[in-house]
């Protein structure tokens, strides 16, 4: 999704549009602000995705949570991003339903968030952590509230690097509904720093 939204040369003025008319700091790179600024782009990704013959979307809400919004000042907006972010989706997927009877299934996207739970981000203080469990646990409530209540077929908890982190998300999932599928995609790092995901992660297990 990101990358595909850098194709279209976005400036700041797409993002700092609407509600965010007047935000003090620059929301040019917070992608879910296009959820209600550029509703029209994020479809059109959507819509190439179809094209290209994927069977599952993915939702541009990686980052609609609290925790990740309170950088750019837009915690208010999470649930709203996240709940816009499945309804575009959800409506380039039924429209390809009612064009041509294929079915398609709309993922909705919840991300790590910047911080984690395991790992104080002071060397200096092990001990701190700049989000309690709850907290964590509170702010992915509001994100996955949001996709299922505006349709998700699924839950895709990705690019997970923290496995509390994981488990705060989790536990939000079920405790919205005990129904719905769950992806869980991960992060690893080898030995060197190097960061394996998906195909490249299978690839270095074969070498191994």
């Amino acid at each position: 999704m990101g990358t595909m939204i850098q194709r279209y040369g976005l400036t700041e003025s797409d993002y700092s549009c609407g509600p965010f008319e007047g935000s003090p700091k620059e929301l040019k790179g917070n992608n879910e602000c296009l959820n209600l600024t550029r509703p029209d782009i994020i479809k059109s990704i959507h819509k190439e995705y179809i094209a290209a013959g994927a069977d599952i979307i993915e939702t541009n809400t990686f980052s609609a949570n609290t925790i990740s919004q309170a950088e750019y000042g837009c915690e208010e907006y999470a649930g709203k991003m996240a709940y816009e972010g499945v309804r575009i989706a959800r409506e380039a997927a039924d429209e390809a339903f009612a064009e041509s009877g294929r079915k398609v299934w709309v993922a909705g996207s919840v991300g790590p968030t910047s911080k984690s739970l395991s790992l104080s981000p002071d060397v200096a203080d092990p001990a701190f952590r700049a989000y309690s469990f709850e907290e964590m646990m509170e702010a992915y409530h509001e994100q996955v509230d949001g996709l299922v209540r505006a349709g998700a077929d699924m839950i895709l908890v990705e690019t997970c690097f923290d496995a509390l982190n994981v488990k705060a998300a989790l536990a939000a999932v079920r405790s919205i509904s005990r129904d719905i599928p769950v992806i869980v995609s991960v992060s690893v790092g080898d030995r060197s720093g190097r960061t394996l995901t998906g195909q490249t992660l299978e690839a270095y297990r074969r070498k191994s």
